[in-house]
């Protein structure tokens, strides 16, 4: 495999590499003459970024194998790092082996000091199986998760960078209810599908090139640095990765990133700007998701009237409100496909490509609505299939409106400076919600 320097080229061909060698896909995403692997590229994303994703699917089809797989080759971490931190749920998993646990020696003396477990050390954070998780035992990771923040005793532990990948079985016996405040934690939801028989069939016809990624003596090297606690020098933990970086170029033809190199990413993707259509189509998104005529926004519990004015909009359709993490969800991975693609700013159809994997698993539908989706033929788990017919139709009333709405959100600005400006009016819960932006009374209709 051709070697590129920059950092682009770098992460393009691990890609590359994953998809060729070690998880089997077919291309399920499509945009301006490029495809790619949706799952396998947002968690590629997710590991770039630092979001949080959770994986989906049958038993046995790579959801978790993907991820750590990803970040190995992102992260610069031997397999075996990896698979020591990852975090498995069970009815029976504890605090102390999530988070960390006491030195014994220490409390004997009268010292209190945490020994911190690798997965809330390591930047790359994994649990296996998350659904096998009792509800009353996911709060354990809801903070963590949240922002890189744990805690155990009297002592705290902050990651300054980490990204997160949750796996999840489909229901069966042994599963539990995701609660609504996890799940909304994640950014995006993936299904790690079945390639179909042809592909399935290479698995286990060659040697298998997992090993490629273990490389027993920079596991060693990591493992000996992290066994110190948090008084492992990082220049000997430098100096393993780097010596990981060489065995992976003389051993697949990969140039990993530096460090230096990832922070640099992220922060280009950061930048990235919004174009102002992608910018309103978004705040279109957000309005059906958010707005209500009779209670004034979305509330669980709450369930629109029949024959409510605005029941051909998405509003109607659901029974929560969208929360204000979604919006940094959606910027976060469409600026991440904006980049990998080498554009310089985000459009309306790198939003439209995300939307569907940043709401799937945030909204809760209207049973009749889910009925109607249900009997489609689709390609995808349900939630995720009504996601993304929900997108269709956010995006065609978008492409109906575009002007209008454009023209209006940009009259609003004007008004905050010139109370003589005539407010929008429009047949969208935007322009109601322009409406009370600037003190008004929308229409009661």
């Amino acid at each position: 495999m051709r070697i590129t320097k920059d950092s682009h080229g770098k992460l393009r061909d691990i890609y590359a590499y994953i998809n060729d060698n070690l998880y089997y896909s077919r291309p399920d995403l499509h945009i301006q003459h490029e495809s790619a692997n949706a799952t396998l590229l947002l968690i590629l994303f997710t590991a770039l970024t630092g979001g949080k994703a959770l994986v989906v699917g049958e038993p046995g089809l790579g959801k978790t194998t993907a991820a750590e797989y990803i970040c190995s080759l992102v992260y610069g971490f031997p397999l075996g790092v990896i698979w020591s931190s990852v975090v498995s749920g069970h009815p029976e998993q504890t605090e102390e082996k999530i988070v960390g646990r006491p030195d014994l020696g220490k409390l004997n003396q009268g010292e209190e000091v945490v020994i911190w477990s690798l997965f809330a050390r390591l930047p790359v954070k994994i649990v296996d199986e998350i659904n096998r998780l009792p509800e009353t035992k996911q709060s354990l990771v809801l903070d963590g998760v949240e922002r890189g923040k744990w805690e155990y005793l009297n002592q705290s532990l902050i990651n300054d960078e980490f990204c997160l990948f949750a796996t999840a079985n489909y229901q069966d016996q042994g599963t539990n209810t995701l609660v609504p405040p996890l799940l909304d934690r994640f950014d995006v939801i993936l299904e790690s599908k079945h390639p179909g028989a042809n592909i399935a069939s290479l698995i286990g016809q060659e040697v298998s090139r997992e090993s490629t990624l273990r490389h027993v003596p920079s596991e060693t090297a990591f493992l000996e640095v992290l066994r110190q606690g948090c008084s492992g020098k990082p220049a000997s933990l430098e100096s393993a990765r780097k010596r990981f970086a060489k065995e992976i170029q003389q051993q697949c033809g990969l140039t990993l990133l530096t460090p230096s190199e990832r922070q640099a990413i992220r922060h280009q993707i950061a930048t990235l700007e919004i174009d102002l259509a992608a910018n309103a189509f978004i705040r279109m998104a957000l309005s059906e998701l958010s707005f209500c005529c009779k209670y004034g926004q979305k509330r669980s519990g709450e369930v629109c009237d029949d024959g409510c004015h605005y029941s051909g909009y998405l509003c109607y359709q659901i029974t929560n409100c969208a929360s204000n993490r979604l919006p940094n969800s959606i910027y976060r991975y469409a600026r991440a496909l904006a980049w990998w693609l080498g554009h310089s700013r985000v459009d309306v159809e790198h939003v439209r490509l995300i939307l569907p994997y940043a709401i799937a698993h945030r909204i809760q539908w209207r049973e009749s609505y889910l009925l109607m989706r249900e009997r489609e033929r689709r390609h995808e788990p349900l939630q995720l299939h009504a996601a993304r017919q929900a997108t269709v139709d956010i995006f065609r009333r978008f492409h109906e409106q575009r002007h209008e709405v454009m023209q209006a959100l940009s009259t609003a600005a004007q008004i905050m400076d010139d109370a003589d400006f005539v407010p929008p009016q429009g047949d969208h819960p935007l322009y109601a919600d322009i409406q009370r932006d600037l003190g008004l009374e929308p229409s009661p209709w």
